[in-house]
C-alpha cells in the first residue's frame, strides 16, 4: 500500500476501511501524546507523588479526547446529539452530586462561620482540630474519645491520624464546635464513697480541689464576650459538687470548667490529688464489688 492510498484511507470517513485506518492513527497519536504530556508535566516537579499523579492525569485526559474523536469518526452521535447530551448531562449530575454537595458545604462553612482552621470540632463522627478546609473536604487532626472504640487513644489527645471529611456533612449531620467562641468545656469527675463514711469531708476535699483547677474567671469573661454576639443566658461556671444517693454508695460529682485543650490533663491531676486527700482522711472509694474472705475450717487428727 503506497502513501497516497494510505492518505486516502486516512481522510476517508465514509467507508469502514477508512474509519479503521483513521481510528488506528488516532489511537497511536493519543498514546504518544499521553506519554509525552505526562513526561513534560512530571518534569515540572521534584515530588515523586506529584509526578505520578501528573502522568496519570495526562493519560486519562488523553484517553477521553481519543474516545470523543473516535465517536466522531464513527458517527456515533449522528442524529442523536440531543439524546446523547441529555444522557450525558443526567449521568454527570448523578455522578457529581457528592461533589456539588461538598462544594455547597464549603460555602456553608465559610458563610455560616461554622468553624475555621484551628477550631476543635466533631463532624461526621470524627473529633479533632481542623488543619485545612478545601472546597471538597475538611481535614482534621483526630483526637481520641473515651466513649468510642474506633480510636486507638481513649482520651482527648491526638491519635496521629489525619481524617478527611466531606463538607457535605455540614448539611446531613450535627457539627460540634468546641472552641469557636467559647474555648472552655464543663467537665465532671465522680467519686463514690460508702454509706456511713465521712462524706462531708470527702465533699470538702473534692470541692477544694475542683476550685483549684477550675478556670472559672476565664470562662466567665468568655461568656461575657459571647453575650455581645449571641443572646445567651448566664451560665454557672463556679465549681460545684453534687451528691446522689444510690443503693450501693453515695456518689459525689464535681462539675467544673477547664480550657477545652487541657481537659484530660486537668482531670488527671484532679483525680490524683483527690485520691491522695481521701487516703489522708481515711476515706475509701466505694464500688459495687464485694470483698469476700474465705477461711478453711481446721481439721483434727488422732
Amino acid at each position: 500500500m503506497n502513501l497516497e492510498r494510505l492518505w486516502d484511507l486516512l481522510v476517508d470517513n465514509r467507508t469502514s476501511g477508512g474509519r479503521l485506518v483513521t481510528s488506528a492513527v488516532v489511537v497511536v497519536i493519543g498514546i504518544v501524546l499521553g506519554h509525552l504530556l505526562g513526561y513534560l508535566l512530571g518534569r515540572r516537579t521534584d515530588d515523586p507523588y506529584a509526578r505520578y499523579y501528573a502522568r496519570k492525569l495526562a493519560r486519562y485526559a488523553t484517553a477521553v479526547v481519543v474516545v470523543v474523536v473516535l465517536a466522531v469518526v464513527w458517527h456515533a452521535f449522528a442524529g442523536r446529539v440531543g439524546v446523547v447530551l441529555g444522557l450525558a448531562t443526567a449521568g454527570l449530575a448523578f455522578a457529581m452530586q457528592e461533589v456539588v454537595g461538598a462544594v455547597a458545604g464549603w460555602f456553608n462553612i465559610l458563610s455560616g462561620r461554622i468553624f475555621r482552621v484551628g477550631d476543635r470540632i466533631e463532624m461526621g463522627g470524627v473529633r479533632g482540630d481542623v488543619i485545612d478546609i478545601t472546597p471538597l473536604r475538611t481535614k482534621v487532626m483526630e483526637i481520641g474519645s473515651a466513649n468510642s472504640d474506633d480510636t486507638p487513644v481513649r482520651g482527648r489527645q491526638y491519635t496521629g491520624r489525619i481524617v478527611a471529611i466531606s463538607n457535605k456533612a455540614t448539611f446531613t449531620e450535627p457539627v460540634y464546635n468546641y472552641s469557636a467562641v467559647f474555648e472552655f468545656i464543663w467537665e465532671e469527675l465522680t467519686f463514690s464513697v460508702a454509706h456511713g463514711s465521712d462524706w462531708p469531708t470527702a465533699e470538702r476535699i473534692l470541692t477544694e480541689e475542683a476550685q483549684r483547677v477550675s478556670a472559672s474567671e476565664g470562662a466567665q469573661e468568655a461568656i461575657r464576650h459571647m453575650a455581645r454576639r449571641y443572646p445567651v443566658p448566664r451560665a454557672e461556671v463556679e465549681p460545684r459538687v453534687y451528691a446522689t444517693a444510690t443503693d450501693n454508695y453515695l456518689e459525689l460529682a464535681a462539675r467544673f470548667v477547664v480550657p477545652v485543650r487541657t481537659a484530660r490533663t486537668v482531670k488527671d491531676e484532679l483525680t490524683r490529688t483527690v485520691l491522695d486527700g481521701f487516703q489522708a482522711a481515711g476515706i475509701e472509694v466505694a464500688s459495687t464489688t464485694q470483698d469476700v474472705t474465705l477461711r478453711s475450717a481446721g481439721t483434727e487428727t488422732d
